[in-house]
């Protein structure tokens, strides 16, 4: 099942207040590119019937049909990567490593969007 840190759960709900975005959820999406290197992206929206559709610290989160089993696992984190860069991560859940303060160099884990903090919003405007 995909999961977020107490980190991520608390970035969200900051990004969900500062961009007017409270009302909506989290939708998390992952796809394999060209490559065979997964891709991930989130942003705020309204959820769809056929969502799925998780409550995670707070944060509600949904996911489409088409990405459910790639972010089967998944944990979303939020981390500094470099001193004073914090961002949002993607982990492989068997890949506990990545789950630190700190991100190995070579790791498995993936940066996902909203860097700075800041998710996009999709769907309503305000």
């Amino acid at each position: 099942m995909f999961t977020l840190t107490n980190a991520a759960a608390q970035q969200i709900q900051q990004a969900a207040i500062a961009s007017g975005a409270q009302e909506m959820a989290l939708r998390v999406a992952a796809k394999i590119d060209a490559e065979g290197a997964m891709q991930f992206g989130m942003g705020f929206d309204d959820p769809n019937d056929e969502d799925m559709k998780l409550e995670l610290d707070g944060v509600a989160v949904v996911i489409a049909d088409e990405s459910q089993a790639l972010l089967f696992d998944t944990i979303l984190d939020f981390v500094e990567l470099e001193p004073g860069e914090f961002n949002f991560i993607f982990i492989d859940g068997s890949q506990s490593s990545c789950a630190s303060e700190q991100v190995p160099t070579g790791s498995s884990c993936s940066s996902g969007g909203c860097s700075g903090g800041g998710c996009s919003s999709k769907g309503k405007t305000h």
